[in-house]
């Protein structure tokens, strides 16, 4: 048992020619997970590693909807998923294995209830301990949600909307290794429990893989670690390196100044040792040597860190860089900021639009709409290099999420702010912390464009250096450190607490207490951002932009939202004609969009007299629009008139109405009567009492 409900793991069954294959299942949400690793090395200096999330649509019964009436290329949530896998199985393989290994997760049935993100990492974590892999595995995942008070474990889907956080953890016997979150603004405190709470009751969890493991796990294959061709040359020319003034080159102030030093030093030392680059195995040794300096770079870089407590940019762990705000940069956009953090510059933008304009999610065939968006952009440029540009890529989508996440929390209802917003980070300039930056400057565009949030969030990237015993955690990283540090943690929130959190390992894990101190330290940090936003914009604007869509909205009878609609449409675009749009739900509120106010007014009138529902009492000053010999029949608004009996027009005896009234003519009535049709009977409000009423219509 997980949780309230079984999880089961079988092997042996599907897919046997792979290296390790399972299918894990939770309710009636179902995977098949497999594991193939290639036995010959690449020749890429890094782990290619590959996990793809596929989503099959006959897993809840329908047929694609695209063209081709087949699955295409995997939507957001299928990348978000996969990452998920892949940030907790990466850390765990040796170090040097540079054999291609790929994983593949297929949902194979979803109930919609149970989700499958944390089943594709269990299933992962299965796959990898029995195949013939190297990994050092197992590993535990689970999801934790907070309701009433209490920690859930694994939600379903309908649980999460009660929760006060949506926690995914995963982790070894020993240490978490990889942490995502979203929060409603909760302390500090209740994110560690709930990831110590999940890290114990995931112990069953490994328990069972480690079974598995040792009752049909294959032996490993035999791999050669790359040999250590630097073991010889290294500790003289680190030494060399440093004599020749490493350290200070490393802490040049500015990250192209800096990186040009050290060029500049690579050469040189490079220089003394090839003398001839066009001889028989310089090129060899230069690339050697060009990764023995890298190497050394690292290496004192984090000396120090630990010892000194100083980075390369002057500044010691827990301070955070110098912030410069502008607010308002783009004289057209509905709302728009610019953050700086050092060497790290976002351009958000915040744009309002109509109910038309939010997303359509299609989540293994069901459909729902989301009205927030947010889109993070991460040029080239912003590095200062020369790339293709494509579409976005998995980095991007991540950032993006976790931004997403992040402000979500702080947005009104949209009933009380009926808008489709979209919050857009183009990062300009990079140098670590860029996802950060885009939940800063988010926050500075919504409240820029007016938008009532609950409060102003921001977030900060943590790092963390670990030499055995000794450690330092690092407060608003930059890109280097990132690189070369141990831990990527990135905290958001309010002053009151967390709305977001991403963490990932490249040791082994960290324990509860350096947890507490980075959370500890990125909430010091962030309320010191979030003090020079408050000294850029104290507070939202209280109007929104000249060019922002107005929204009024009103409520009728469902009854009569055909008349609203009219026949095939027409009515509805004879209102969008007069300048606004219209939209139309089903309990009967209608929306109306303009970014003219007075042609948002005209609509709503409009369709307020078109459905109007008459009550008695009411008054109108009416157009007498149809002379009978028995009265007159005048018109209240579009679509309504009413009928003004000829012994109610006057105090006197008249014989014909035309005495009194003609076509054209203004008159002040008031309703005296509705009978079972809907007929309306008017008299004249100043003849009340004056003269006898006229006896009510029958239907």
């Amino acid at each position: 048992m997980l949780g309230s409900r079984e999880l089961v793991i079988e092997t042996g069954k599907l897919a046997k020619l792979v290296s390790g294959s399972v299918t894990v299942r939770y309710g009636d949400t179902m995977l098949l997970v497999t594991a193939q690793g290639s036995t010959r090395p690449s020749t890429l200096d890094f782990l290619p590693l590959t996990v793809e999330f596929e989503e099959r649509h006959y897993s809840v019964g329908r047929i694609p909807g695209s063209f081709q009436r087949r699955e295409g290329r995997p939507g957001e949530k299928a990348i978000l998923s996969a990452r998920i896998t892949d940030r907790q199985i990466r850390p765990l393989f040796p170090k040097g294995f540079r054999q291609e290994t790929q994983v593949i997760i297929t949902v194979v049935s979803a109930d919609q209830e149970n989700l499958p993100d944390v089943l594709g990492a269990v299933g992962a974590s299965a796959a990898l301990s029995i195949s013939d892999i190297p990994w050092a595995g197992p590993t535990g995942c689970v999801r934790v949600g907070h309701i009433d008070g209490q920690f859930v474990i694994n939600p379903t889907v309908k649980e999460l909307e009660n929760s006060k956080i949506d926690l995914v953890v995963a982790g070894t016997r020993d240490a978490v290794m990889m942490v995502e979150a979203g929060a409603q603004s909760v302390d500090e405190e209740l994110l560690v429990s709930a990831i110590e709470f999940a890290h114990k009751e995931m112990q069953p969890l490994i328990a069972l893989i480690e079974q598995i493991k040792a009752e049909v796990g294959k032996e490993k294959f035999e791999w050669n670690p790359p040999v250590d061709a630097l073991a010889e040359i290294y500790p003289a020319f680190k030494e060399a390196a440093l004599a020749a003034g490493l350290k200070d080159v490393l802490l040049t102030e500015g990250k192209k100044a800096r990186a040009h030093a050290l060029d500049e030093l690579q050469s040189k030392l490079i220089a003394e040792r090839v003398t001839d680059p066009e001889a028989e195995g310089a090129a060899e040794l230069t690339a050697l040597l060009q990764t023995a300096f890298g190497k050394a770079q690292k290496e004192e870089l984090r000396r120090l860190i630990i010892e000194d407590d100083l980075r390369v940019d002057g500044r010691n762990s827990k301070q955070v860089r110098p912030i410069w705000i502008e607010t308002t940069p783009l004289p057209r956009a509905h709302g728009s900021a610019i953050f700086t953090r050092g060497e790290t510059q976002v351009l958000g933008t915040t744009t309002l639009g109509t109910g038309r304009d939010e997303i359509l999610i299609d989540d293994l065939g069901t459909e729902t709409g989301d009205k927030f968006l947010l889109h993070y952009n991460f040029p080239p440029y912003s590095t200062g290099e020369v790339k293709r540009m494509g579409g976005q890529s998995r980095r991007e989508i991540g950032h993006g999420n976790l931004a997403k996440r992040a402000i979500r929390a702080i947005l009104p209802e949209f009933e009380v702010f009926p808008y489709v917003i979209r919050v857009v980070g183009d990062v300009l300039e990079s140098n670590g912390s860029s996802s950060m930056a885009t939940v800063c400057a988010g926050c500075l565009s919504l409240m820029d464009a007016g938008v009532p949030i609950k409060a102003p969030v921001a977030g900060v990237a943590m790092g963390l250096v670990m030499e055995g015993e000794k450690y330092r955690v690092l407060t608003d990283i930059l890109g280097s450190e990132d690189a070369l540090g141990d831990m990527d943690f990135k905290v958001c929130g309010t002053s009151e607490g967390v709305t977001a959190l991403q963490m990932d390992i490249k040791i082994s894990g960290i324990t509860p207490a350096v947890m507490r101190e980075a959370l500890a330290q990125a909430r010091e940090g962030r309320l010191h951002i979030l003090g020079k936003m408050a000294e850029a914009m104290p507070e939202t604007r209280p109007e929104l932009s000249k060019y922002s869509p107005r929204i009024l909205t009103t409520k009728i009878n469902p009854d009569k939202i055909g008349v609203i609609i009219g026949p095939g449409g027409k009515n509805v675009r004879e209102l969008e004609a007069m300048g606004a749009q219209v939209t139309i739900e089903e309990d009967g509120t209608i929306r109306i969009f303009s970014a003219d106010a007075a042609a948002a007014e005209a609509v709503l009138k409009r369709v307020q007299a078109q459905t109007y529902e008459a009550k008695v009492g009411d008054e109108f000053e009416g157009t007498v629009v149809k002379i009978a010999p028995f009265g007159a029949f005048v018109n209240l608004f579009q679509g309504q008139d009413g009928m003004l009996h000829i012994s109610q027009i006057s105090e006197q005896r008249i014989e014909k109405v035309e005495d009194v009234l003609a076509v054209g003519d203004k008159i002040r009535v008031k309703i005296a009567g509705v009978d079972d049709r809907g007929k309306l009977d008017l008299i004249r409000p100043e003849l009340e009492g004056k003269i006898k009423p006229r006896a009510p219509r029958r239907g």
